[in-house]
């Protein structure tokens, strides 16, 4: 399963994001290092279900009238304040969190209420701008330390004559989730000593910062929106780099009143109807948070993880089914799985994803949707139903 981590200072909302995002109730305060130990639930991004095409919705309870939710693991760990690379505040154990994440969300306190370690104060006296790259430069600057103290068992390994300088900075970044193809992209694109004993502190910290491009990209997520000046928020959508407006607070009121019947919301929607049992009180706070969704397209807190997956990770959904004709599974359940796969997948990689015996006696692949044989090379799309036939069937 995908995951995606948190990240931020502390008081940013990073807990409350999680907590809207999964329904999963954790500690939420108003002072720094509320979540000590790290949060792990399942969330979901959410896309437009292949069962539009035909006259029926499906039977997936992960389908709400063509709105498909499909599951990721979501992370929340402890704020970082500066210097957490050193050890600062919870930094190292918030960052050791991040290892095994395929992709970070960056809650940004955009009201700018919060200072840099994640104290209260006073909306719009700290420049939310500073939080962008804060994270970044302690991630950052966190594996550059790991490459540091790993740097000797490298050197070592040059005095062998089969030394392959890829394949021996592959093995040492494979627990931050870096592939061979992303150190051998990495190292295409600067300038390097061949002798690893000549590596000086920059080209170090040159191959960190690249690898934790690669392999955990960032988006933030803009959070108050609903009391942040909207300067602020302007001022973060201008950044070069990727960001999506959100109030935390405001899609866990949106689930907890439509949970209660008061409203009619599912996650990612970018209006909300309002029921007609709700008090005076429940009414102006949900018609002020509707004006607030008009303003910035929703919520963000579904968008920002929809962002996450589907842009910065270039993933696609497939699903496969046993019956091509009726896109159902053995037991008449239309559409039951989606799997989140890399651009780029094949019938084969969708195969291995449903099950290693199904991939091992893989014969072929069907395009549900046209009822024609694909090849095994075929890349498949964003909505593709596919069957697959195989001798573990």
């Amino acid at each position: 399963m995908l995951s995606i981590a948190l990240a931020g200072k502390p008081n940013a909302g990073k807990s409350t994001f999680y907590t809207a995002a999964t329904m999963a109730e954790v500690d939420v305060a108003n002072y720094p290092f509320t979540t000590i130990d790290a949060n792990r639930g399942v969330s979901y991004v959410r896309t437009d279900c292949p069962c539009l095409e035909r006259e029926e919705r499906c039977t997936s309870d992960d389908c709400e009238d063509g709105k498909r939710y499909v599951p990721i693991e979501l992370l929340d760990v402890a704020g970082l304040v500066p210097g957490a690379h050193e050890g600062k505040g919870l930094g190292n154990q918030f960052l050791d969190e991040l290892t095994n994440a395929d992709v970070i969300v960056n809650v940004v306190d955009a009201s700018g209420a919060t200072n840099e370690k994640g104290e209260p104060v006073d909306i719009g006296t700290h420049d939310p701008l500073e939080d962008i790259d804060f994270v970044e430069e302690e991630m950052d600057l966190w594996l550059a330390d790991i490459v540091d103290r790993n740097w000797e068992s490298i050197e070592r390994k040059s005095r062998s004559p089969d030394f392959d300088i890829d394949d021996a900075l592959a093995d040492m970044l494979t627990g931050f989730g870096a592939t061979p193809t992303d150190v051998a992209r990495t190292l295409r694109d600067f300038e390097y000593p061949d002798d690893p004993i000549q590596w000086t502190d920059d080209h170090r910290e040159t191959l960190a910062r690249d690898v934790r491009r690669r392999t955990k990209p960032i988006v933030v997520a803009a959070n108050k929106i609903d009391i942040a000046p909207e300067e602020n928020v302007e001022r973060l959508l201008d950044l070069d780099k990727p960001v999506v407006p959100t109030t935390a607070e405001g899609e866990l009121a949106l689930r907890r009143a439509a949970g209660a019947g008061l409203a009619a919301y599912d996650p990612g929607d970018e209006t909300v109807e309002i029921g007609d049992d709700v008090s005076d009180a429940q009414r102006d706070a949900l018609s002020d948070l509707s004006e607030t969704m008009a303003d910035w397209n929703g919520t963000g807190v579904q968008q920002a993880l929809d962002y996450a997956v589907y842009d910065l990770l270039e993933y696609i959904t497939a699903y496969p089914v046993e019956d091509a004709s009726k896109w159902s599974d053995g037991s008449g359940n239309v559409l039951p799985d989606a799997f989140l796969l890399p651009d780029g997948s094949t019938p084969v990689d969708l195969a291995y994803a449903v099950h290693s015996d199904i991939g091992d006696g893989y014969l072929h692949a069907v395009d549900a949707k046209s009822s024609r044989e694909i090849a095994d090379t075929h890349e498949l799309e964003e909505g593709d139903v596919v069957k697959i036939v195989s001798t573990a069937s």
